[in-house]
């Protein structure tokens, strides 16, 4: 484990670990029995790059056994931050890259993540998926309140996968803190790894990780030697070195079928402010994860229609090896000094530039083909229907005509035009013309002024502070918020973490609060037809904000616009919602699916979770009505009786003393609903992070030709996460996933001529024929099953 993104920029760590591998393998050749475990092919890549002979000897210790290139992700990734397909391509790149460059030996089964600060209930699938069984953390030792009652178990992931899953408690000498990532070697440790065991009756052997981690090293020559000593030391367990893997199989024969079963996610009791830290870079990372999606799906297409436009697979798989590694866990979670963070900023900006330059030559070739003056093309597997903005302006004498002719409404805002196209399907692009003439307006009862925003869904108001009063759903004939409360709070804490301060949040920050001072200015700065918006200037401590408080014409969905200039110091930030809701579960979105957390805190496990993580939608449903809070770039959350709350900022001074200071951007919406959550809640979550995108062609063709979406799905319960060409450039592959605990089959239609259809794992590895016929495929999926296909044209 080398772990130094914290404490070096990237220039440092390369350095770093080429000299922490040489020590290594000079390690080697005076102890012939010691063996080296190494995750993270990143890491590999620095040194294959930096230090070719290095690599070549490191090649030859793995072909011998004694090395073992393990763990299966490209780094070792936060896994309660990183998106879905993230998290896959963190797997796909990985295993893909230690498949190349040290064949079968490197083939360890071993899912290698001894820091992360949480495991989501979706990992399980996707590490089998990748075609690992095993799972090693030292990190839940950590725990502030509760201690996992098992060692050695079977995590029985979301869709019923499981992975075999052995936690390290080798305490730390001095210390009733589990790190044994950074393990001395020392005889306390190795005897508290036996008196600490809790399933003595199920371990002949117990495996312990020893060697400088944090700010990298690896072992030394003491260590070794003290393991050489007290491999027959009189009152010590016998200690000997190995690999992992032979730990594991060997565990798997001797108590695979006597082990308990963990059913959930793991979550760490503690580094809870890692879900906010330093925000710009999970908003630059959020906006990654699309503007990727959005390129591959775009530049698939466009490969469908023009045989002679080249998928940029190079280019493409450059930017995501960026994506994932600033993924790292004290990278992404906010805990790195802040020249990891400059340096982070300027990959973002080489992540964007990438996927803005494969999206426009896509929708270049795309335009060529469909026609038209601008292009409407809608990246999520969702049906959109909301306003969609473009940039440019149209004349006074011109209108927008739809693909069936008729006019298209429009409303000139400041930032461009709001166009309003009706319904665009899943995955859909239509051409728009503009044509001489005028639009007829469009007659809506959106109305506003400074304290009211009303459409024929919502009636919202506001009081002369600029507080959020009444939610009235109008379609429901009920009030939203709970009686006399105020939504959009914004909420201000003391936060003074005892110990981690960018890691950690404690239990006792609310003890001391603020609230937003009385708003500067309230003023209508659009008012329809398509949507009508509120600006909201405030102060809170020493921090100014502008916000957009924005509802259209066709929707109950309330949006929140927000920048804001923050100043703080050591100051958390919320932004509240009590309403009228009684539940004592909420559920929250995670990767590949969603769980259900308690709203009480009847137990030490309940309020324990007093902060949690949630990916773009968190709910509070209570059987016939509920609310919804979206997010386009926020991840902490908590949700306690009726009042919703997602943590916007945070100001720690350690270890970047500026952290989150200046600018930020971020939106985030109410959308109330009828029923408990379903589709409709995912759909609006997904496009407000991926909203249609509006194309202008510099050179507009006359020609104009229907273009079918690429895949649709008949079942709302099935999302396509991922469309993209193959690795190996054959095929289509479409990834996909059940999201609302349901069973049963699933047909995915083609815009194209299909020829032939498999089943594939996460490392596009074909297995299952599938039965093509009429452009489809059949399937049955299971529960929060995530199924990868590749689908094979027949031009």
């Amino acid at each position: 484990h080398i772990d130094v993104a914290w404490l070096w920029p990237l220039w440092q760590t390369r350095r770093k670990c080429g000299r922490s591998f040489h020590t290594v393998l000079a390690l080697m050749d005076e102890f012939s029995q010691y063996t080296f475990t190494q995750s993270q092919p990143q890491l590999y890549e620095y040194v294959r790059q930096d230090y070719p002979e290095l690599f070549r000897r490191i090649k030859g210790k793995v072909s011998e056994g004694r090395w073992e290139a393990t763990g299966g992700m490209w780094v070792e990734a936060d896994c309660n931050i990183s998106g879905a397909e993230s998290l896959a391509r963190q797997f796909l790149l990985g295993r893909t890259f230690f498949a190349e460059h040290f064949g079968p030996a490197a083939d360890t089964p071993i899912l290698w993540l001894p820091d992360v600060f949480g495991y989501p209930y979706c990992l399980p699938q996707l590490a089998r998926q990748a075609g690992l069984k095993y799972f090693y953390t030292t990190k839940l030792a950590w725990n502030q309140y509760n201690r996992i009652p098992y060692d050695s178990f079977w995590w029985q992931g979301i869709d019923g996968t499981k992975v075999l899953t052995h936690l390290g408690t080798t305490p730390e000498a001095g210390s009733s803190i589990s790190v044994t990532y950074n393990g001395k070697a020392v005889p306390e440790e190795i005897y508290k790894t036996w008196t600490s065991c809790q399933q003595k009756e199920m371990h002949a052997d117990l495996m312990t990780v020893f060697g400088h981690g944090d700010g990298g090293g690896g072992p030394t020559r003491e260590m070794l030697e003290n393991i050489r000593e007290m491999a027959h030391f009189p009152g010590l367990p016998r200690t000997r070195h190995g690999r992992a893997i032979d730990f594991f199989s060997k565990l798997e024969r001797s108590s695979g079928d006597k082990l308990p079963t963990w059913n959930g996610e793991l979550y760490l009791e503690y580094h809870r402010g890692t879900y906010t830290t330093q925000s710009r870079n999970k908003r630059a990372n959020r906006k990654s994860e699309f503007m990727l999606h959005d390129a591959e799906w775009l530049a698939s297409q466009a490969c469908l229609l023009d045989k002679a436009f080249h998928y940029p697979h190079t280019q493409l798989r450059e930017a995501w090896r960026l994506v994932c590694l600033n993924q790292f866990h004290d990278i992404i979670p906010g805990s790195s000094i802040g020249e990891v963070y400059t340096e982070s900023l300027q990959q973002y900006e080489q992540i964007e530039h990438i996927a803005t330059t494969v999206r426009s030559e896509a929708l270049t070739c795309i335009a060529g083909i469909a026609g038209g003056r601008l292009i409407l093309a809608n990246p999520t597997a969702f049906e959109q229907n909301r306003p969609v903005l473009w940039d440019g302006k149209l004349a006074p004498n011109e209108l927008l005509r739809g693909p069936d002719g008729q006019a298209v409404f429009t409303q000139q805002v400041e930032e461009g035009t709001l166009i309003d196209a009706g319904p665009i399907g899943p995955l859909k692009i239509i051409p728009l013309t503009i044509e001489p003439g005028r639009t007829e307006g469009l007659r809506t009862n959106l109305s506003v002024s400074p304290d009211l925003l009303e459409n024929d869904y919502l009636r919202v108001k506001l009081n002369e502070d600029g507080d959020i009063i009444s939610i009235y759903d109008k379609t429901n004939d009920r009030e939203v918020l709970s009686e006399g409360s105020l939504a959009n709070e914004f909420q201000a804490f003391e936060d003074r973490p005892i110990g981690w301060d960018a890691w950690d949040i404690d239990m006792f920050y609310d003890d001391k609060m603020w609230t937003s001072e009385p708003a500067e200015s309230i003023r209508v700065v659009e008012a329809g037809p398509l949507r009508a918006t509120i600006e909201v200037k405030r102060r809170i401590l020493n921090s100014e904000y502008t916000q957009c408080i924005r509802l259209n014409h066709n929707s109950q969905q309330l949006d929140f616009d927000t920048d804001m200039d923050w100043q703080e110091k050591h100051i958390l930030l919320k932004a509240a919602f009590p309403v009228a809701i009684l539940a004592n579960e909420a559920t929250y979105e995670i990767q590949w699916g969603n769980v259900q957390r308690p709203t009480h805190r009847n137990t030490s496990w309940d309020w324990a979770r007093f902060e949690v993580c949630a990916q773009k939608w968190v709910d509070l449903s209570e059987g016939d009505y509920g609310v919804s809070l979206l997010n386009d770039c926020k991840y902490g959350h908590d949700i306690k009786d009726n009042v919703i709350r997602m943590t916007l900022l945070r100001s720690p001074t350690m270890p970047d003393p500026f952290a989150d200071r200046g600018r930020h951007q971020f939106k985030y919406s109410l959308l109330p609903h009828t029923g408990s959550w379903d589709h409709r809640i995912t759909a609006a979550a997904y496009g407000l992070n991926d909203p249609v995108i509006v194309y202008a062609p510099i050179s507009p063709t006359s020609q104009s030709q229907k273009i079918e979406p690429m895949i649709r799905v008949d079942q709302k319960n099935v999302i396509v996460e991922t469309v993209k060409q193959a690795e190996d450039g054959n095929g289509l592959i479409v990834r996909m996933y059940e999201s609302m605990r349901q069973r049963g089959k699933v047909t995915v239609r083609t815009g194209f001529e299909l020829g032939e259809a498999y089943k594939t794992d996460l490392l596009e590895q074909t297995g299952e024929s599938l039965n093509a016929q009429d452009n489809s495929v059949t399937l049955y999926m299971r529960p929060f099953e995530i199924v990868t296909l590749r689908l094979i044209a027949d031009f």
